[in-house]
């Protein structure tokens, strides 16, 4: 899902692991070092089955009338958010699985090692001091990028289609607080204190209540990104 498209759309993602997985994992998030995982259930129970520690959770959602007006009057409010929070906007149509795992992992480059000369290595160092449509701008016109996506938006499990009414997000723990990361949005998102060791927990209480405004619908889906035991931590 998209708010201000450029005339680019791509094709949308699956939320499923194993296509995000591969997806990464060419890019240059070695296997060794992080792995994205279905979260099964949101009760204390199921969440203790997600390998720890959690780096990112992706969160994908159905977009109502009434989650819109929500965003729209959340972002007219100013909002301090810390320095060292990676965000951007998204400006391609339906790029907002590849906008979530870029969130993830640009918040969380200092707890892993990406693979040296990858694209994910180029692509953070060219936009760390860029602003937020500065990294869209960036993005939208990075053909590898653009390619890499429709890959793995052609490698689910489902008939891939542009027509789609959810949209991705990402919460990560940056500077001891919880963050919501939206591309369409004015900016991230603070929930207050957090820690990497709560992000799961914390993460869940923010997506519980924003289930709760559409009970009715399935169209919900939530995978940890995680830390391998394999990787230095």
């Amino acid at each position: 899902m998209d708010e201000n498209p450029s005339s680019k759309r791509w094709l949308p993602l699956e939320a499923n692991p194993d296509v995000m997985n591969q997806f990464l994992w060419g890019l240059g998030l070695p296997v060794e070092e992080a792995e994205c995982y279905d979260v099964y259930g949101l009760d204390d129970e199921l969440l203790e089955m997600v390998p720890k520690p959690v780096l990112a959770v992706v969160f994908l959602f159905p977009i109502t009338p009434e989650s819109e007006a929500e965003r729209v009057k959340e972002d007219s409010i100013k909002k301090d958010v810390s320095s060292k929070v990676y965000f951007m906007k998204q400006t391609v149509g339906n790029a907002c699985g590849t906008i979530g795992l870029l969130h993830a992992v640009g918040n969380f480059t200092s707890e892993i090692k990406l693979s040296e000369g990858s694209f994910l290595e180029r692509f953070f160092k060219s936009t760390t001091n860029m602003d937020a449509l500065e990294r869209a701008a960036f993005l939208e016109n990075d053909r590898e990028m653009e390619v890499a996506h429709s890959v793995a938006a052609s490698a689910g499990e489902t008939e891939a289609s542009d027509n789609v009414d959810t949209h991705f997000i990402c919460f990560t723990c940056v500077d001891g607080a919880l963050y919501e990361l939206d591309g369409r949005r004015s900016g991230p998102v603070c929930h207050g204190i957090s820690s990497p060791s709560t992000l799961l927990q914390d993460a869940t209480k923010v997506i519980k209540q924003i289930i709760q405004k559409t009970p009715d619908s399935v169209n919900f889906n939530v995978m940890a990104i995680s830390k391998n035991s394999g990787g230095t931590y």
